[in-house]
């Protein structure tokens, strides 16, 4: 093992090449595990993720040395698949977000996605410069990776089927979804304050591009293509019947197209992906057999399956689902094969309580108050701000668009610990701590 000057520790060495029939046996286990495992997770003190983490580290260079992962110098295979990881899972969690536009429970999920995420970029940037000696743009990038709460790992937290109404579900669900996007304006302004990218005079062109646009233009993008595509679907299956579509082509189509559009005219794809899965969902409300009342709430008059028949988005969510839970396995056991590599940061035995008892409840309970959440709902906010893989895309995408060495090591040690720790500690608390809040409070 080695201690580096910057704080962290990193091992050296390694074993030799891995043969295909090994890589086979390999990936053959973790689906088998995977499949096997299903069953017993939810009676476990540990969740599935926390397994795969140390398989992960075991599969790593101090365990077996058969995964030689080094982030700094394979930072196209760590940015593309937490990209394609965090992509697909914003998806998913937009089609799990049947509410109305006007449905009250979007607001917990806006102001934590908006205005808890400015203020968690806030506490850290001011955390990063006093106590870790970051200059300011390093700050507010670190601010802004470890600010989002992660749509990949947060999955057992969000709802479960289109008849949940848990607010605290919704809440967390609708914040995962929206601030994996809102992020990037903070990520852009550290990278400008490092001079590695243009914020205009003044400015200027963070705000009206990166900021205005970006949020604006990706949202916009998403919903456009959604519900044209949505809308298209329906017609073509209550035209042709049965068959007129092929689902999972559609999905893949669906999420490819959107977020490359948003990317290519500079608004940002994840939250054009976002928006399209709630768009697609939208397109249930509107479908055979709902009706609305004076109400304004939805009563069903057909059977589901005759209504799931011609909407899209009930048919795309179970295949959505099992992709983002093979890529969830694929990108933790990568976490865990590299966490040694890039080094234990020695500041995250005070950093990660600060982060998660401090910085996260302090952001929180000011605008989610407003909405006077029954205290064990607020507690569970407070605590289930889980950091992910949507942190380690940040952190690559600084790095692929040339953060300093110097720089990028104690970020990336600082980073990979947070999200290693958030996997331990909220896994182990997700399944006792969320039966005990969701319990009916008494009156």
């Amino acid at each position: 093992m080695l201690r580096l000057p910057d704080g962290t520790i990193s091992p050296a060495g390694g074993r030799g090449d891995v043969t295909f029939e090994s890589w086979m046996i390999l990936i053959s286990g973790l689906l088998l595990l995977m499949g096997l495992s299903t069953a017993y997770v939810s009676r476990w003190p540990f969740t599935g993720t926390m397994v795969y983490l140390c398989i992960g580290v075991l599969l790593g260079p101090v365990g077996w040395g058969i995964l030689q992962l080094d982030p700094h110098r394979q930072v196209s295979l760590f940015l593309h698949a937490s990209e394609v990881t965090v992509v697909i899972s914003l998806f998913t969690v937009g089609l799990k977000l049947r509410l109305p536009l006007r449905d009250p429970r979007w607001g917990p999920a806006v102001m934590l996605a908006f205005g808890s995420m400015t203020v968690t970029v806030g506490l850290i940037t001011v955390t990063g410069m006093w106590a870790l000696n970051l200059p300011l743009g390093a700050a507010v990038l670190l601010g802004a990776i470890l600010a989002p709460t992660d749509p990949v790992l947060a999955s057992d937290l969000q709802l479960k089927h289109a008849g949940d109404r848990s607010e605290l579900r919704s809440a967390l669900t609708g914040e995962a979804g929206f601030n994996d996007g809102t992020a990037f304006p903070f990520v852009m302004l550290g990278l400008g304050l490092l001079g590695l990218h243009d914020l205009g005079a003044g400015g200027w062109r963070w705000w009206a591009v990166d900021v205005i646009w970006a949020v604006g233009g990706g949202l916009g993008i998403g919903v456009a293509m959604g519900y044209g595509t949505g809308r298209l679907i329906v017609h073509l299956r209550k035209r042709e019947r049965e068959g007129a579509t092929l689902d999972e082509y559609l999905l893949l189509g669906l999420i490819g197209v959107s977020y490359a559009v948003a990317v290519k005219l500079h608004a940002y794809g994840f939250l054009s992906v976002f928006a399209a899965g709630v768009a697609v969902r939208a397109i249930e409300r509107q479908g055979p057999g709902t009706r609305r009342k004076g109400t304004g709430k939805e009563t069903r008059q057909t059977e589901p399956s005759k209504v799931e028949s011609a909407n899209p988005a009930a048919a795309m969510l179970s295949f959505n689902e099992q992709l983002e839970r093979i890529l969830e396995v694929g990108m933790v056991v990568l976490v865990g094969a590299a966490l040694l590599v890039v080094g234990l940061s020695t500041h995250a035995l005070w950093f990660v309580p600060l982060l998660f008892c401090v910085v996260r409840p302090l952001a929180v309970w000011p605008l989610v108050w407003l909405r006077k959440f029954h205290r064990k709902q607020l507690t569970g906010i407070m605590w289930f701000g889980i950091r992910g893989i949507g942190s380690i895309y940040y952190l690559m995408y600084a790095i692929d668009k040339g953060l300093p060495p110097d720089l990028a090591r104690p970020l990336a040690a600082l980073t990979f610990t947070v999200v290693a720790a958030s996997i331990v500690l909220h896994g182990i608390s997700v399944t006792p701590l969320l039966n005990r809040l969701q319990r009916r409070p008494r009156t």
